[in-house]
């Protein structure tokens, strides 16, 4: 199962592939939604409601990515994502209206469902098996930094060249960085892990029904897990500098603080990376799930004076989770099947994640910073479903 390159190096090439897909698929929005409606007479609307069915359709997709990861290793499967990242970016730099614009989103969905952290994550469980946290934990350190780095270049082209100039630019970044960078990772060394058959024509024993019972019970909570915090993460990536402004924070001062929660995960990783692998997956991700409330409660309390609090906590919880929804469904099943069951267990956190935007600022305008109150609630039912869950 496992490979003769240095894990350290695979971690660094795949990381780095990891930077270049998020940074050129789900963190393109931002930046170039806007300048890309104006140039096609659109609103943004149209490119954020392209973006969400891209999100809709990596969800569904997910589960096949990852079920030919377990089969076939995911050095085949990352390949092909770095060649359709770098079809969907051309076509959208080339989109002239709203088909051709929602057809280069799509294809950027199915890159997603191929070439995001589920895939490396699969990847990584393949090669190394219940030892692939500290390489799991080692990619999103890196790729942690895609929307530092991957913003203020984006920025910039669309600034000195326009938005069709920046598809252009990262789908060529795909061919000549992701794809090779891809096509050095190792192939997996022996057959697919596996479950442990059942019986051949043999009836169930109460062990293995309750077995059974307990892992779709494992299951159902950490897809509910999975699904509230994506919903939170996502919300707070599309609304925080508006929420922090609700709070009292002048939009200076909003900006600044929503600008710590890069800086904020990439320091709870290293804390993960570095002191809680010691302990099992289950502790750092309900620490983690607490963070959100607590820095709520915070702001609630404060006012604009704890922004870089609840920024700093509600980041810190985020970036330790991210790691978490590679880690936890490795450590209470372990490696057999990981890919597909990633799919699945994701499939309903990537539509979580496609509402987030439209539904938290429904919240927003209705009740204002009250609108915590509802990710908070969230953040809290996570918390009593990973109490719920045992060390397996």
């Amino acid at each position: 199962m496992s490979s003769s390159r240095p894990r350290s190096s695979v971690v660094v090439m795949l990381g780095s592939a990891q930077t270049l897909a998020w940074g050129s698929s789900y963190y393109l929005p931002a930046i170039l939604a806007v300048p890309m409606a104006e140039g096609l007479g659109l609103t943004a609307g149209w490119v954020f409601g392209a973006f969400s069915a891209a999100l809709v359709l990596s969800a569904l997709l997910g589960p096949l990515a990852g079920a030919r990861i377990d089969r076939f290793g995911g050095r085949g499967v990352l390949i092909g994502s770095s060649l359709v990242f770098a079809a969907g970016l051309g076509l959208l730099g080339l989109a002239q209206g709203p088909v051709s614009m929602f057809a280069g989103w799509l294809l950027l969905g199915v890159g997603m469902a191929m070439g995001l952290y589920e895939a490396g994550f699969a990847t990584l469980a393949g090669l190394y098996g219940r030892e692939a946290r500290g390489a799991i934990t080692g990619i999103t350190l890196i790729a942690g930094f895609a929307s530092t780095i991957c913003w203020p270049v984006t920025a910039w082209i669309e600034a000195e060249a326009g938005w069709r100039a920046a598809y252009f630019f990262w789908a060529g970044a795909h061919l000549l960085l992701g794809l090779p960078l891809n096509a050095l990772l190792p192939r997996r060394k022996g057959a697919p892990a596996k479950e442990p058959p059942a019986p051949p024509q043999a009836k169930a024993t109460p062990q293995e029904v309750k077995k059974t019972a307990k892992q779709r019970r494992a299951l159902l909570l950490l897809a509910f897990v999975f699904t509230a915090t994506w919903f939170i993460s996502t919300a707070m990536a599309a609304h925080l500098p508006r929420l922090l402004q609700e709070a009292g924070a002048t939009p200076a001062a909003a900006v600044a603080a929503a600008a710590l929660i890069g800086p904020a995960q990439v320091g709870a990783r290293l804390f993960e990376y570095t002191l809680l692998r010691r302990f099992h997956p289950l502790l750092s991700a309900r620490l983690a799930a607490a963070a959100h409330p607590l820095g709520a409660l915070l702001l609630v309390l404060l006012g604009p004076a704890g922004a870089a609090v609840f920024t700093l906590l509600h980041g810190a919880g985020n970036g330790i989770l991210t790691i978490a929804k590679g880690t936890l469904p490795l450590s209470l099943f372990g490696p057999g099947g990981y890919g597909l069951r990633q799919g699945l267990l994701m499939a309903p956190a990537r539509f979580g994640q496609a509402a987030a935007p439209f539904l938290f600022a429904l919240a927003i305008d209705h009740w204002g910073l009250g609108a915590l109150g509802l990710t908070s609630l969230l953040a809290l039912a996570s918390l009593a479903a990973l109490l719920a869950l045992r060390q397996g």
